[in-house]
């Protein structure tokens, strides 16, 4: 699922009408030390699923239910640049996670790894680093990252994130425009230690766990106006498949309290057919062709916001993501168990918001949703129907020693039919996670 949003744009954009910058990032680069910083994250989380209906944990073979604590560290170091024409910096990243709880009796929730005898890893840990060069408002990064790029996004929803290895070079000399471009040759997995852990999409999927390999990724955002954006983007994952994204963003100010906004997403997909991919419906289809859209409609009004969401997905099969990152789901109903992705299925979401700063409480917000969807088809069973109950409440403290520390707890209830219980068995999803953020330099 989904966890973090561009904002972006069409490429169609005249750069002759665009106005350039006066001054570039480069022309102010303070120094390597000198606009350096140290920050630390740590996040303690705990995961329970809570499977319905005599559904067994496929993880672990026992039915019942999984759970899961731990406690991680992620710590970043961002230096500056040099001064010059041209800056030179190093970015670099240390992270661990410790097993609080979880037996091999309820692992599965991937928090952690499974060690040789097939018990959750009490320790896990991986480093990294990259370098960078800018020129003017161009900057070109080497090596261990992170990355938010609706075609390639790593996924940070566990204890450790996903951490990309290649090149991207993100540039910004036009106003309002950014354009980016990258090839990246590993990924490894939240619960993955080695640079090519990620293994591909699953078995079950029919790529076979195989790993990545190449995935070249190109975008362009742009800000038409301070309330409209857009953005696109392309990805060539090598031996899997090519997927092109746009999105379109629009405000409407109505008052001081008031406003309406529309967020447009969609994904085209094209795969070979290949021998080794699994027939996902009885037909004889191989492919992993997908169209994928959604739209939202959010309408604010003080401390509450409504929204609701229209999705459908089209094609060969269900729209496919994991070997190019799992956080690579840029749409409305990808949410906390489901994506409701299935094969030409049709999904709708009721979402309402509350903020309670409004109500003397800063720092507190409430959020409900609810997604069903139907008309997926399968192998033979009928059509396919799921639905899901998001709650979540965080709090984050607004001062004193425990400034920016955030409790969020979150649950799930989802249901699925008989015809499409093989891609998730009814379950209890509870979670709660606690972040410290620290700004050490």
């Amino acid at each position: 699922m989904r966890v973090m949003k561009w904002s972006m744009i069409a490429l169609a954009v005249s750069a002759g009408t665009s106005q350039f910058a006066i001054a570039s990032s480069q022309d102010e680069a303070k120094g390597f030390i000198e606009d350096q910083s140290l920050t630390a994250k740590t996040r303690l989380q705990y995961m329970n699923r809570d499977y319905k209906n005599g559904a067994g944990n496929s993880s672990s073979g026992t039915a019942g239910y999984r759970q899961d604590t731990g406690l991680s560290e992620l710590i970043n170091y961002t230096s500056g640049f040099t001064q010059g024409t041209i800056g030179v910096g190093v970015d670099a990243m240390v992270m661990g996670s410790v097993k609080l709880d979880g037996g091999s009796g309820h692992r599965g929730n991937g928090l952690f790894a499974n060690d040789s005898d097939g018990n959750p890893e009490k320790t896990q840990s991986k480093s990294g680093a990259a370098v960078k060069f800018r020129l003017s408002d161009t900057t070109l990064k080497y090596g261990q990252q992170f990355v938010a790029s609706p075609v390639f996004a790593t996924d940070d929803s566990r204890l450790l994130p996903e951490v990309a290895t290649g090149t991207l070079i993100t540039s910004k000399e036009i106003k309002n425009l950014e354009l980016s471009a990258g090839r990246f040759t590993s990924l490894s997995k939240q619960t993955g230690m080695g640079r090519d852990s990620i293994g591909g999409l699953s078995d079950e999927n029919g790529f076979g766990g195989k790993g990545l390999t190449n995935i070249n990724i190109f975008g362009a955002s742009y800000a038409f106006t301070d309330n409209f954006t857009g953005a696109v983007a392309a990805s060539d994952a090598d031996d899997y498949f090519k997927k092109q994204y746009i999105n379109l963003n629009y405000t409407l100010p109505i008052n001081e309290d008031q406003s309406l906004n529309f967020d447009f997403n969609g994904y085209n997909t094209k795969g070979e057919k290949r021998g080794d991919l699994v027939d996902a419906i009885g037909d004889g289809t191989t492919g992993v062709d997908n169209k994928l859209w959604s739209l939202a409609a959010a309408y604010s009004l003080g401390a509450h916001k409504f929204t609701v969401a229209h999705q459908r997905s089209s094609g060969d099969n269900g729209y496919y993501y994991g070997v190019d990152g799992n956080g690579t789901i840029f749409v409305a109903n990808s949410i906390q168990i489901s994506d409701f992705v299935g094969r030409d299925e049709r999904s709708w979401q009721a979402r309402y918001d509350l903020n309670m700063k409004t109500y003397g409480v800063p720092g507190l917000s409430f959020m409900t949703r609810y997604v069903m969807g139907d008309n997926i088809k399968t192998n033979g069973l009928g059509e396919g129907k799921e639905n899901e109950w998001n709650l979540e409440s965080k709090y984050v403290f607004q001062d004193g020693p425990a400034k920016d520390l955030s409790m969020r707890l979150r649950f799930a209830n989802y249901r699925s039919n008989g015809a499409y219980s093989g891609y998730s068995s009814d379950n209890y999803d509870t979670r709660l996670i606690i972040e410290y953020p620290l700004t050490i330099l």
